[in-house]
């Protein structure tokens, strides 16, 4: 395998003309630069110089390699100056996947001020729900996922990621303005057994059923959305309640509904993953710091 170092040796050799001169111009021994040119030839498999008294030449291969060496490490100069960039946060690019009310709330905080600290790196965003936000994270399509989870069941799904915590998001209940509970502070979900619902992304949806049904009775979901304004309008239209997490709430104005305190308590954890590779990319990392900083500050 012929090395870049002794790639540099030849070339000097070359410009120079002798070896004791190429020595001097890079700051080494003669013997040191002979033995990188017999550890090049060698790796050639053919003589690359022709030593005659004080002249030294290149045979044809050497003048090939030499023709070659401006170019490969010219390539390997950028190369090195890329990836240093890339390591002090210079430049790089995170490509991070978010889930809605993550993307509207924690994500432009998080990212105005990567923007700030680090100008040269640059991120990109698409909006995915869990599971399927993790499915590409594994699949090497994304390098953070912001995702979610209700309860510590579900835990050992995430066992092959680094998890960061960022918060813990409470559902709340929404009700219309005029509806007989608006005023109340807190509601228990019972009391909302016979309510139409609406119900939100699947996930959600399976826990909304979930939760109704250990509270003994299953809610009459007349209406479905992934868009969590939809929702919100439904509920303002007089169409039904629901249960939203606040993060998806935050984001939106409430026109014509209510929020009311539910019990039992309804959470889910809001965590940022990536694989443990990827966390040491300092770009991930950077981006990993500032999203927890945006959920402290929500």
């Amino acid at each position: 395998m012929i090395e870049a170092r002794h790639l540099r040796v030849l070339r000097a050799v070359a410009a120079t003309g002798s070896f004791s001169a190429a020595a001097r111009e890079l700051g080494c021994t003669q013997p040191a630069v002979s033995q990188q040119m017999k550890a090049l030839e060698a790796s050639a498999g053919t003589p690359l110089l022709i030593r005659t008294g004080r002249e030294t030449r290149l045979t044809q291969a050497g003048e090939v390699l030499v023709r070659h060496a401006s170019g490969i490490l010219a390539g390997l100069t950028a190369a090195e100056e890329e990836v240093a960039a890339i390591a002090g946060l210079r430049a790089g690019r995170v490509r991070l996947v978010s889930f809605p009310s993550g993307s509207s709330t924690l994500v432009p905080s998080a990212l105005a001020a990567l923007r700030a600290a680090h100008p040269g790196t640059r991120v990109s965003l698409v909006e995915a729900e869990p599971p399927r936000s993790v499915e590409m994270l594994r699949d090497g399509d994304c390098d953070i996922a912001l995702a979610f989870r209700y309860g510590a069941a579900t835990a050992e799904e995430w066992d092959d990621l680094v998890v960061r915590p960022l918060l813990i998001d409470r559902l709340v209940g929404l009700v219309p303005e005029g509806h007989r509970l608006a005023e109340s502070g807190t509601v228990d979900i019972r009391d909302l057994a016979e309510e139409s619902w609406i119900a939100g992304c699947p996930r959600c949806r399976r826990q909304l059923v979930d939760v109704c049904e250990e509270s003994g009775f299953t809610p009459r979901i007349d209406f479905a959305t992934d868009d969590y304004p939809a929702v919100i309008g439904l509920v303002g239209a007089g169409l039904g309640v629901a249960v939203l997490p606040e993060l998806a709430i935050a984001s939106v104005r409430p026109k014509g509904a209510r929020t009311v305190t539910v019990e039992p308590a309804v959470e889910r954890e809001i965590v940022a993953l990536t694989l443990p590779d990827l966390a040491r990319v300092p770009a991930v990392a950077a981006t990993l710091d500032q999203l927890a900083g945006a959920a402290a500050r929500n």
